[in-house]
């Protein structure tokens, strides 16, 4: 069924055009933003939607899912590399895109987009009324730094440490009060792939340039405590006053955003 289905295309408040430079989703300085249009916005517009976003050299639309579209990639100008995991072959796949070439990206496929020169302009095409999206940033902030030490082994307090300045939606990254090196790094994050493009290689396209398996054998330095069968084992725990064990806790992401 269209979005459309029920509209009065007699009403005086039917709508056929729209300026998108109106609606800004966000912003992060002068040639680093994102403006939206959904059927919000134009109410004609039935399963469709887009954002029109606009990078600078090496930064990121980061890592996030749409749970309920497709996004097509189009190039408008620039260079940008569209990255996605593929989940029925565990494999991390890179698509440079210039000017007329796409690049897609299925519905709840794990992805993000580095723009590769200055002045970069992309367009992102959704096949949903209103995309929705959950971001890499909500889940590293929202998920306590204990379950994640303690279901993947790692160290506490430096998961802590190392997510502590993550306090909201990046949208574009990096964050522009980030002072870490990589906000001036000039060398992107991927790699040409040199393997040829041909059989017995399936589904290969022409802009493919990395297919990096996530497939490995991980060991751990600890067993499963079986006190705590299902919460996380102690040794992980935040003092009692400061945690909410996660079987316990409010889903604070929900449907994530919605534009």
């Amino acid at each position: 069924m269209l979005a459309t289905s029920n509209m009065d295309y007699t009403s005086p408040n039917t709508e056929f055009t729209y300026d998108v430079n109106r609606n800004l989703l966000f912003k992060k300085d002068e040639q680093n933003y994102i403006n939206s249009l959904s059927i919000q916005q134009l109410n004609t517009l039935g399963n469709t939607s887009l954002l029109d976003i606009f990078l600078s050299t090496s930064n990121v639309v980061e890592p996030h899912v749409h749970q309920n579209a497709t996004e097509l990639v189009y190039c408008i100008s620039g260079a940008a590399v569209v990255s996605l995991i593929n989940p029925f072959t565990n494999e991390l796949l890179n698509f440079p895109i210039t000017p007329g070439q796409v690049a897609n990206v299925p519905q709840g496929w794990w992805h993000y987009e580095i723009a590769t020169v200055d002045d970069t302009h992309l367009l992102a095409i959704f096949d949903a009324p209103v995309p929705e999206a959950i971001f890499g940033s909500d889940i590293l902030r929202l998920t306590p730094p204990s379950v994640l030490a303690h279901t993947y082994c790692l160290d506490e307090a430096q998961v802590q440490a190392t997510l502590a300045p993550i306090q909201k939606t990046v949208f574009i990254g990096p964050p522009a009060d980030c002072v870490a090196d990589v906000s001036t790094s000039s060398n992107p994050v991927w790699q040409p792939n040199n393997q040829p493009n041909n059989p017995p290689h399936v589904n290969v396209q022409p802009y493919v340039q990395l297919q990096t398996s996530l497939h490995g054998e991980h060991s751990y330095g600890d067993a499963v405590n079986p006190a705590y069968e299902h919460l996380p084992n102690a040794s992980y725990m935040l003092p009692t006053s400061n945690y909410t064990p996660y079987t316990m806790q409010r889903q604070l992401i929900g449907n994530g955003w919605r534009y």
